[in-house]
């Protein structure tokens, strides 16, 4: 259903009057007219709010979802879930979504992971941004959260997603020893919960580490120790 915008001028009058955005608020959020409640999700200043993306009608739900500012997992959390469940509805949110999927990649993959044990339906959207987008921060992926994500992802697991998700690990290069010593204290405290892939991979960046790290040959002994607790036995 496609709605005229009836309420366009109504709505920006207000803009006229101080505390624009209290006044729709008051006005609109509640409305029983659902082109109303639509057109406020498009114009509130600040973006829309959260009860206008969970809004019943799916078309507010819609408009709203696209011009949130909340995070990606709240946003998520909180939509119409009918506009994701619904693959026609879905597409209408496809582009917002790879921006917050962008986004999550690109951060620690809490946030990530918690929206596709939601919504697993979006994991090509994960895959696709695991393997071609670009790193933009220096923020590096919880071990742990990354290990969730690959068992999320299953069979599509291959080795362009393992290398994306790589480049997204914490590297050890620039570590010191403190350093180093602290990251694998945090990587054995979660060994049991490690994705063979992570662990495989930490194994070996460690040892590079070692070759390239003046430790003299007890140092090394210890350091080897602690490193098997990451292989697989």
């Amino acid at each position: 259903m496609l709605y005229e915008l009836n309420y366009k001028d109504e709505i920006e009058a207000l803009q006229d009057d101080g505390d624009f955005e209290a006044k729709g608020d008051l006005q609109y959020l509640d409305h029983e007219v659902d082109e109303a409640r639509l057109q406020w999700a498009f114009y509130r200043p600040s973006g829309s709010h959260p009860k206008q993306v969970s809004d019943k009608n799916v078309l507010v739900a819609i408009m709203a979802f696209n011009h949130s500012r909340l995070r990606p997992l709240e946003r998520f959390s909180i939509v119409n879930p009918q506009v994701i469940l619904d693959d026609t509805l879905r597409i209408k949110i496809r582009n917002r979504s790879r921006m917050l999927f962008r986004a999550m990649v690109d951060d620690d993959f809490k946030e990530l992971v918690s929206v596709l044990e939601k919504y697993p339906v979006f994991m090509d959207l994960a895959y696709d941004q695991m393997i071609n987008g670009r790193i933009w921060n220096e923020t590096y992926a919880d071990p742990y959260a990354a290990s969730r994500f690959l068992e999320l992802a299953g069979k599509r697991v291959d080795e362009k997603l393992i290398a994306g998700l790589k480049r997204r690990l914490q590297p050890l290069k620039s570590f010191n020893a403190d350093e180093a010593k602290n990251y694998l204290e945090l990587l054995n405290s979660q060994v049991q919960k490690l994705h063979n892939i992570i662990k495989a991979h930490y194994v070996k960046e460690f040892e590079d580490w070692m070759k390239h790290t003046s430790l003299h040959p007890l140092q090394k002994i210890v350091w080897q120790k602690q490193i098997s607790q990451l292989k697989d036995l």
